[in-house]
């Protein structure tokens, strides 16, 4: 039974943040009591390997929903073939000041300026292990607001170092639009120095534990084509094991003139699904098939999600489509890419 229909127009007559924190906290109640589930469609399986993980799936939940992992045995009932919780960062913050989500529901999509809003790693550490979950859990890492750019590779090893072995696979943010010089990461020197980083502390962490934790990085939709060229060139030197196209787009095109339209931070939804899809399939092209790549942006049907996995991604993520469509979209494009 599909309710989420009647339920939408609902939760969007509450603020957007209210709306999300609200329906985090219905999803968890309700599994907790065990009355999620009579509410849920059935997902199928449709195994994927990937980054030497075994998905059941290949639709996953992007990273910004649940943030300090409060839901994760809810959302995985969902249907996932696998959650991606975060951003987090080393320390807590407040992110920035509200209102900072928006919805644009004449376009499919929403805007936020959240800026890493979180408990901590150490919050998120208590609430993985007191999960029940069993399944492939990835984590999306950034820095902290006051951490100097110039340092930002300090924030991510410490993450990477408290994380390690307790989750399936982390993930390098440095395309999140909301912090301060974030996306200068993506420049060639910088990239290239704090993949040097990364993977060594990833290498020695792998024969401490004896085992390897895949580290994948998420990038922007906003590249040009000597960026795209320039970056998969260090992804392959670096080995990097994945690669999450794309986060949320600071363009505006198509979108300007409706309410909200004009405001700060990063566009998701249907807008972002071209430039994504556009990432997607030059990435796959310059990476020669040396680096997966999940695909993410305006995924709101089946076959949206095929066309993401024709431009070469493997796996997929969702997250503004889950607003506008609700569970069903999960079941949707798994059948559509059995």
């Amino acid at each position: 039974m599909n309710l989420y229909p009647l339920l939408r127009p609902l939760l969007f007559q509450l603020d957007p943040e209210t709306a999300h924190n609200l329906t985090l906290t219905g999803l968890r109640n309700l599994h907790a009591l065990g009355l999620l589930k009579p509410f849920l469609p059935a997902v199928s399986d449709a195994p994927r390997r990937v980054m030497g993980l075994d998905f059941p799936n290949p639709i996953g939940m992007a990273a910004g929903l649940d943030k300090n992992g409060e839901a994760i045995d809810a959302l995985a009932a969902l249907g996932f073939g696998f959650l991606e919780l975060g951003a987090v960062t080393p320390r807590p913050q407040p992110g920035n000041p509200k209102p900072r989500l928006f919805r644009l529901p004449a376009a499919s999509a929403i805007i936020n300026r959240m800026g890493f809003n979180n408990l901590g790693v150490d919050h998120l550490l208590r609430n993985l292990e007191a999960s029940r979950f069993r399944g492939i859990i990835g984590v999306n890492l950034g820095k902290n607001f006051d951490t100097p750019i110039e340092r930002a590779a300090d924030d991510y090893l410490i993450l990477l170092n408290k994380l390690y072995g307790k989750v399936a696979f982390v993930t390098i943010n440095i395309s999140s639009p909301n912090t301060k010089n974030l996306r200068a990461l993506q420049g060639g020197d910088e990239l290239d120095a704090l993949l040097g980083r990364i993977k060594a502390e990833q290498n020695r962490l792998a024969d401490v534990h004896g085992k390897t934790m895949p580290v994948a990085v998420k990038i922007a939709p906003d590249l040009e084509d000597q960026q795209i060229a320039d970056m998969a060139a260090l992804f392959r030197k670096h080995r990097i094991d994945a690669l999450i196209a794309t986060n949320t787009t600071l363009a505006r095109v198509g979108v300007e003139h409706l309410p909200h339209g004009e405001e700060t931070g990063g566009l998701s939804g249907a807008p972002v699904r071209e430039k994504s899809t556009r990432i997607i399939k030059a990435f796959h092209t310059a990476l020669a098939g040396e680096v997966p790549i999940i695909g993410a942006g305006g995924i709101l049907s089946g076959a949206d999600a095929r066309e993401k996995i024709a431009a070469g991604a493997e796996l997929l993520q969702i997250y503004t489509g889950l607003i506008y469509r609700g569970p069903e979209l999960i079941r949707e494009c798994v059948e559509a890419l059995r």
